[in-house]
């Protein structure tokens, strides 16, 4: 039950935040202990424009959250997010105002917020500002964690996995649909070799990014875990209501996605394996990912390396130029070269 703090307590919550803790706004009773966070396991958000950075804030926040979560907070956000992408923009105000229930201080920079924080979450929905805010993360050498799309553009994705590099900080990004219901079975090796693969998505469009930057990169991702690396060339087929994106891998074998945007939203996949062909299962939400994260935070290694996300940037790319194409097929290398990147 959230109760309104009376007078007593606020003049008690202004002493407190007038000795250096920061308390912002009213804070819901049931996180009211997370704001004296253990340094080491202080995490920070950078954009309050996503469902993910709530979400996210209200498990690890939880005074019952799991061990599996490693006793880490977030305990500040910079809700600054998209700049002209109406949906996000509008939803700043009230994602900011319930993050604050959950003991999160709101602060006015991303330089304000690093000096509060050992960790960040960069939730930010526009993958455009995604390198210019990565970098200040980066050069401050703190684990950074960078919602899809990594960037809305394979040249920024480099970009950053660069600078991670030289500045000698761990870095990822990744779907939560990397997670869905019977991944684990086939990256334990229990279907044996996988043949090929088919997986689905929503895509919607947002004219700001490319096509699957956006949304259908969800199912590009899936695609990308099933069948790893190696992918040679795109082709896609686009109309109004759908697309069907065939990739071919450099040991011949194929791998499609399908982007939808009308009927039903759903998620999933067929994998073609050795052993079985098998349906995958339903999306299990944002936890499978964060317990992922929070693994990251801890020990400094990344789930999904590099190399991987760049090869999906470079896949969605390709898929554009194919549809401006009429369909025609278009390699992987040849997006990687325009990019100015050497595989």
């Amino acid at each position: 039950m959230k109760e309104n703090c009376n007078r007593r307590d606020f003049i008690k919550m202004a002493a407190i935040a007038g000795a250096g803790i920061g308390v912002s706004g009213i804070i819901d009773p049931l996180y009211a202990k997370n704001n004296r966070q253990e340094a080491g396991k202080r995490i920070g958000i950078i954009g309050l424009d996503t469902s993910h950075a709530v979400a996210f804030t209200r498990t690890l926040n939880d005074l019952n959250a799991g061990p599996q979560y490693g006793g880490y907070k977030i305990v500040a956000a910079y809700p600054k997010g998209s700049n002209d992408i109406l949906k996000s923009v509008e939803r700043i105000p009230g994602y900011t105002e319930e993050v604050k229930k959950m003991g999160v201080e709101i602060v006015s920079s991303i330089s304000e917020l690093l000096k509060k924080v050992d960790v960040v979450l960069l939730e930010t929905n526009d993958g455009r500002l995604h390198l210019e805010q990565a970098m200040p993360v980066i050069k401050a050498g703190k684990r950074l964690f960078i919602d899809k799309p990594i960037a809305a553009s394979l040249k920024d994705a480099k970009a950053i996995f660069d600078a991670a590099q030289r500045y000698n900080v761990p870095v990822f990004s990744s779907s939560s649909l990397r997670y869905i219901t019977g991944i684990d079975d086939v990256k334990a090796g229990k279907l044996g070799k996988i043949i090929g693969a088919e997986t689905y998505s929503p895509a919607t469009l947002e004219k700001t990014h490319p096509d699957f930057f956006w949304y259908g990169i969800h199912g590009v991702e899936i695609l990308f875990t099933l069948m790893g690396t190696g992918c040679k060339q795109v082709s896609r087929v686009h109309t109004d209501d759908t697309d069907v994106t065939i990739g071919v891998w450099e040991d011949d074998r194929i791998g499609t996605f399908r982007g939808t945007r009308s009927g039903k939203s759903a998620y999933g996949g067929t994998v073609f394996a050795e052993k079985a062909t098998v349906s995958l299962g339903d999306f299990k939400g944002y936890n499978p990912l964060l317990e992922q994260i929070i693994q990251f935070f801890q020990t400094g290694i990344v789930p999904v390396k590099p190399e991987e996300t760049l090869e999906i940037c470079a896949f969605m790319e390709a898929a554009d130029e194919s549809k401006v194409k009429g369909g025609a097929s278009v390699s992987i290398d040849s997006i990687f070269k325009k990019a100015g990147i050497t595989k």
